[in-house]
């Protein structure tokens, strides 16, 4: 957060109001109360800011003590001066460390000090009431967090953060038509914010059961954003942090993309072979195991088709590589021996089906099976044996 925040193009649009009034009516009674508000454990509820990804709107969510290294005081903090770039400075420390009360009162120290200092920097009071609306949010102090975020928005029209901010606020006092909106306007500006997708998506749902198929007639307007702020957005260059939860999520849907499809060519192979279309589902459970190679009941399920198409040699090697996964595979070693019958390997095929018996001696299949290839094997030995000549 802090020096993070983002800076739509243009000055504020404060509607005429001085900067300095603006700095002068965020004072509230926070800094001898704030850290007396018990805090609540992250990840309950979306006020309690439960996203874990390094989203606009989010914080880090580790609890440690502070380093005693003070360095981080001294960094820059646009264009505020030294001492309220500390207390800035100071507030996001504590924030990172899940010392939320206590970077509230930086922060309103910061803010006071703004007003009392004449300080004119939209951008650097915006970032400052963006950061204090973090802290209230984590606090479960919705109402406030809102008011916070409306002077931010005052200060910098189309920032990013305060938007998200406020409609995850609205969202938590079950304000949806208003956290709806103001979660669309993120996505005008910025439609990798995942945390916006997941929100709108949640919300729609409950607005449907709520207002029926009218509902989105029944919406606040959703501002336009101009195309010169989405275009800003776009260009900005992205932190280190942003790029890896972005590519945290591409290789998310991939996974459930890959999921999906497994899923319906798993069902369709199986539909298959209850309909004697071995080939095709053959077919089918090859393309499963392209996707997910590692897949144990996908070398049991085509072993049934290449058995049934008299690949018996096929069927061996599917068998074994499902042993190797699960040595103690029943159907694995049931299947193995009817390949090593068709390929009229008998001792082979008893060994398996004894080994199924083992297993499980109520199989009554590989009983039925151990006669028959006992005879099998027997006959064998006999065709095999020479013959003693008649004296």
């Amino acid at each position: 957060m802090g020096n993070a925040q983002d800076k739509p193009p243009g000055s504020g649009g404060g509607g005429g109001r001085s900067h300095q009034a603006a700095a002068g009516n965020g004072t509230r009674s926070r800094v001898g109360t704030a850290a007396e508000k018990p805090q609540r454990a992250p990840g309950k509820g979306v006020a309690n800011g439960s996203r874990r990804e390094n989203s606009p709107a989010g914080g880090q969510e580790e609890r440690s003590s502070p380093a005693d290294d003070t360095s981080y005081l001294d960094a820059p903090a646009g264009a505020l001066p030294p001492h309220l770039a500390r207390l800035k400075n100071a507030g996001n420390h504590l924030f990172k460390h899940g010392q939320f009360g206590d970077a509230l009162e930086k922060y309103t120290q910061a803010i006071d000090g703004c007003a009392e200092a004449g300080i004119e920097s939209p951008e650097d009071l915006c970032i400052l009431y963006s950061n204090r609306a973090a802290c209230l949010l984590k606090n479960g102090d919705s109402s406030e967090c809102i008011q916070d975020c409306n002077k931010a928005l005052e200060l910098q029209p189309y920032s990013l953060k305060p938007l998200l901010r406020r409609a995850m606020a609205h969202e938590s006092l079950e304000r949806y038509k208003k956290a709806y909106v103001d979660y669309k306007t993120v996505l005008q500006m910025d439609s990798s914010v995942q945390a916006a997708h997941d929100s709108v998506h949640r919300i729609t749902k409950m607005l449907i059961e709520q207002e029926g198929p009218a509902w989105r007639e029944k919406l606040p307007e959703i501002p336009v954003v101009p195309l010169t702020v989405q275009q800003q957005h776009r260009d900005k260059p992205i932190s280190a942090e942003v790029a890896e939860a972005r590519a945290a999520r591409v290789a998310h849907e991939e996974a459930r993309r890959k999921d999906a499809c497994f899923a319906v060519l798993k069902r369709e192979g199986n539909d298959l072979v209850k309909k004697g279309n071995f080939e095709e589902a053959l077919q089918k459970y090859s393309e499963c195991l392209a996707l997910k190679p590692d897949e144990c009941a996908l070398y049991t399920n085509r072993a049934i088709c290449l058995l049934r198409l008299n690949r018996f040699e096929e069927a061996k090697q599917d068998c074994d590589s499902a042993l190797q996964m699960e040595p103690d595979n029943k159907k694995a070693f049931y299947r193995r021996a009817l390949a090593y019958k068709g390929l009229q390997d008998y001792l082979s095929a008893s060994s398996d089906l004894q080994e199924v018996l083992h297993l499980d001696p109520k199989v009554q299949e590989a009983e039925q099976e151990l006669e028959l290839v006992t005879s099998l094997l027997r006959q064998s030995l006999m065709q095999s044996s020479p013959q003693t000549p008649r004296v």
